[in-house]
């Protein structure tokens, strides 16, 4: 480990104090990087150390690139000899297939090699992965549950069907529970977005809670930013006794989208003791669970959340998987009541209504992951 830091340029302090854990699946659809060195010293894994001295370093290499990006031709001429690479998530997944070729046995990494295939909507690559890991394992739930949900994303309902019986095979209860889940994304899928502010919201226990979207470089926000406070405002200016919640924890120049958010709220005359910030969420996932424990805490029973509509359909689904998840483990069935309003990011709102396959891709893999199945098992969400 020591050593892979001097290779990448990097030392154990600047890695702990810089990294600032945003992705381009995060509350954003804009990559944000950290303010790390923008060309690491990335070198060659030599084949003259141990086993799992190498594995580490393809591992630290991908998480690097997930979160930072690099020099792409340093990583093809120095790590990847041969290997065209065309983006940051290229370094990703070609790291995962050298980690594979040097411990083929590892399941964790051929799920992260899959993660990093669907992340790129290379769904035909991801299904194949999985698939290895079936032939390897076929009782393992979470290959089962990922394969048939991609497959049925990707159009083949019969393996979908055939996944979910394999399921009920291993463990019934737990498919019930996820069977469960894929109904209720299934709703939200198919619910409806709303662009006015709706009427006859709880005057009690009610929040209001607007998502963050990744700053500029130089702190500032980013107009879809200020279009989903706008639309927060005025959800906040009709019901003016509740609480707004604040989220996204990614900071530019010192200040976080939280308190960015925050300060634009006060500016336009919303009291501050009315605002609660969330501010250590890196993405939609960490919003969703960040923000649940603030809800529990506050007392909160309905919401009202507020975002693009391109990104609603995503977050509706990761926040009741959140506030289901904090029912279960609080043993509770409290039923946390899920509005929406949102910034209309389409040409209209018919076309918001269409769902796109790589929407759909989207969130289901977000609600796996908010489900308690990593990306990346021991590394990332």
């Amino acid at each position: 480990m020591k050593n892979l830091k001097k290779k990448l340029g990097l030392s154990a302090a600047v890695v702990l104090s810089t990294l600032t854990f945003a992705t381009a699946y995060a509350t954003t659809s804009v990559p944000t990087t950290s303010i790390t060195p923008e060309n690491p010293n990335v070198t060659y894994i030599k084949t003259d150390e141990p086993t799992s001295y190498r594995i580490d370093q393809l591992k630290e290499i991908a998480m690097y690139y997930y979160w930072n990006g690099g020099d792409l031709q340093k990583a093809e001429k120095e790590i990847f000899k041969g290997i065209t690479l065309k983006g940051k998530y290229d370094v990703v997944e070609q790291a995962f297939k050298e980690a594979i070729l040097i411990d083929p046995y590892n399941l964790d990494l051929k799920f992260s090699l899959a993660s990093t295939q669907i992340i790129q909507k290379k769904i035909p690559e991801a299904l194949q992965t999985y698939k290895q890991i079936l032939n390897l394992d076929p009782n393992n739930f979470n290959a089962n549950l990922l394969y048939g949900v991609y497959s049925k994303v990707n159009g083949d309902i019969r393996a979908y069907k055939s996944s979910i019986s394999k399921l009920r095979q291993i463990d019934s209860k737990k498919a019930d529970e996820y069977i469960e889940k894929l109904k209720a994304t299934e709703s939200i899928i198919n619910g409806k977005l709303n662009t006015e502010v709706p009427d006859h919201l709880p005057q009690k226990d009610h929040a209001i809670v607007i998502l963050g979207y990744a700053l500029a470089d130089d702190g500032s926000m980013r107009q879809p930013l200020i279009e989903r406070l706008k639309v927060g405002l005025a959800v906040a200016k009709q019901y003016p006794n509740s609480k707004i919640i604040v989220t996204g924890g990614v900071p530019k120049q010192g200040i976080t989208e939280a308190d960015a958010m925050s300060n634009w709220l006060i500016s336009q005359g919303i009291e501050k003791d009315r605002i609660i910030l969330e501010n250590k969420s890196t993405d939609t996932v960490e919003n969703a669970l960040f923000t649940t424990a603030i809800l529990e805490k506050e007392g909160i029973k309905d919401v009202t959340l507020v975002t693009s509509a391109s990104h609603m359909r995503r977050a509706l689904t990761v926040f009741k998987e959140a506030s289901d998840f904090y029912n279960k483990m609080n043993g509770k069935h409290t039923k946390r009541n899920f509005t929406n309003v949102v910034y209309l990011d389409y040409p209209s709102i018919e076309e918001a209504h269409k769902v796109s396959n790589d929407e759909m891709l989207v969130i289901y893999r977000d609600l796996f992951r908010a489900s308690g199945i990593w990306q990346y098992p021991g590394l990332q969400r």
